[in-house]
């Protein structure tokens, strides 16, 4: 028969063993605390502040420490709704800022401030209405920096007690009202027509001036160029006619070829349309005379003796040449003479008409 009383202490040994068993295992959880990377645990000792826990293994006491919930000790970036700020013209303006902060000290941030987070959102909207409503709708609007940095320097020296560095804060947007958006943005578009106007005029000023020295430069080289061909052609002409004196005189002309010369350039005078009157020189009979006298009575030339300047006749073809020639003169003579009638007429003619200054007379 079994025994009651030992049965009844077997269970007893039993749920002890397992009642030490499950206080050692929970004496052992609460004495090991493993801190992640970037966060720190303030412990607690018997309500009291005892140290700061750093990343890593860490040995409490247990049920006489208590672990406070982990600060994380990272860079944090927390963006505040927009606030209403009055500026220095009486102007009612938006602002969205964004901070920029470090816990830097675990232990102030738990005992110093409640809530630290809430602290630097009200410090920040207390001091942004501080410094903007010293400072117009314009300097607000281009004097951010200035903004920024009176804002940093102001937070970092109100929660540095709190154990927190504010490394930097931002003004995300700044929006006036409506009515003054409208009114910036007319403005914005007056001033650029005006700058396009500039522009466009300057534009027009130096293409204009450009044009014309352009046309300048052109005159001045188109004369350049005239002036060139000018010495040019009367360089030329002057060779030309150096030339031809020079041959003339190399030649040795008489009077029958600068008379028959003289009476070719006649015609020439009289094709221009714009001749209404032909005067007929002096010298045209004179020089018709000459010619006569040229063809027609000039003496025997000495070619026409024999050999040895005796007076024998020639042969039989100088005898044919010489009456050819004499042919051809007299037929040249008959010409010359009527020509020269013909002058004379012309030229009485225009000494008895009257002229138009005669007429008007």
């Amino acid at each position: 028969m079994i025994d009651v009383g030992a049965f009844a202490g077997q269970i007893f040994v039993i749920v002890l063993l397992v009642v030490l068993a499950i206080f050692v295992i929970v004496v052992i959880f609460r004495s090991i605390r493993i801190i992640p990377q970037a966060y720190s645990g303030v412990v607690e000792r018997l309500g009291r502040y005892q140290r700061t826990l750093q990343p890593g293994l860490n040995l409490l006491v247990p049920f006489v420490d208590r672990l406070r919930p982990l600060v994380d000790m990272r860079e944090q970036v927390v963006s505040f709704p927009p606030q209403p700020v009055i500026t220095e013209d009486n102007l009612v303006v938006s602002i969205d800022t964004v901070v920029y902060f470090q816990v830097t000290d675990a232990r102030a941030a738990t005992y110093e401030i409640a809530n630290y987070l809430s602290a630097v959102e009200q410090l920040t909207t207390t001091t942004l209405r501080n410094v903007v409503g010293g400072l117009n709708l314009e300097e607000a609007l281009t004097s951010r920096d200035n903004i920024n940095g009176q804002l940093r320097v102001v937070l970092d020296e109100a929660t540095g007690k709190w154990g927190l560095r504010v490394s930097r804060v931002e003004l995300k947007a700044i929006d006036p009202p409506m009515s003054i958006q409208d009114s910036m943005e007319k403005q914005m578009r007056a001033e650029r027509d005006r700058r396009a106007a500039i522009l466009t005029a300057e534009g027009s000023k130096q293409s204009q001036i450009l044009e014309a020295e352009g046309r300048r430069q052109a005159e001045i080289l188109r004369a350049e160029g005239d002036k060139q061909a000018a010495v040019l052609r009367a360089q030329g002409e002057a060779e030309a006619i150096e030339m031809v004196f020079e041959a003339i005189h190399a030649g040795e002309p008489d009077e029958k070829l600068l008379a028959y010369q003289y009476l070719q350039t006649l015609p020439k005078v009289a094709e221009s349309s714009s001749s209404k009157l032909w005067i007929i020189p002096s010298e045209l009979t004179e020089a018709l005379k000459g010619i006569g006298r040229g063809f027609g009575g000039a003496p025997t030339d000495i070619s026409d003796r024999g050999p040895g300047g005796d007076d024998a006749p020639r042969s039989k073809t100088s005898r044919t040449r010489t009456g050819a020639v004499s042919t051809a003169a007299d037929a040249a003579v008959a010409a010359a003479r009527e020509a020269a009638s013909a002058a004379d007429d012309i030229a009485s003619e225009a000494r008895t008409r009257p002229t138009a200054g005669d007429a008007t007379l």
